[in-house]
């Protein structure tokens, strides 16, 4: 039951920072690019994924590293080839339109 538990919990935890990565993308990101003279337009969701996934790397870390460091959950997690890939892969997807001057997705 415990692991049905954390599973439910983390789906919880997931929809909370594709929430936050939302506003975080439309409050912060939009401007920032739009600052740096960088169309946000095309498919604004990747950016807003890529967001919502740093957000959510950096909490389970935080947690994993300093809160939780017997949890067998976080550790499984965080120990996960595809938890670091698609931190390659958000961070990408949120430095390229910096570097190519356009929003490419």
């Amino acid at each position: 039951m415990s692991v049905w538990k954390s599973y439910i919990i983390t789906t919880f935890e997931v929809l909370g920072f594709l929430i936050i990565g939302f506003l975080v993308t439309d409050k912060v990101l939009r401007p920032t690019l739009e600052g740096c003279g960088i169309r946000y337009t095309g498919n604004v969701w990747v950016n807003w994924f890529g967001v919502s996934y740093l957000l959510f790397f950096l909490y389970t870390l935080t947690r994993g590293l300093f809160f939780n460091r017997h949890n067998t959950f976080f550790r499984k997690r965080i120990k996960s080839i595809a938890f670091w890939l698609f931190l390659i892969a958000s961070v990408y997807i949120i430095n390229i339109p910096f570097v190519k001057g356009e929003n490419p997705f």
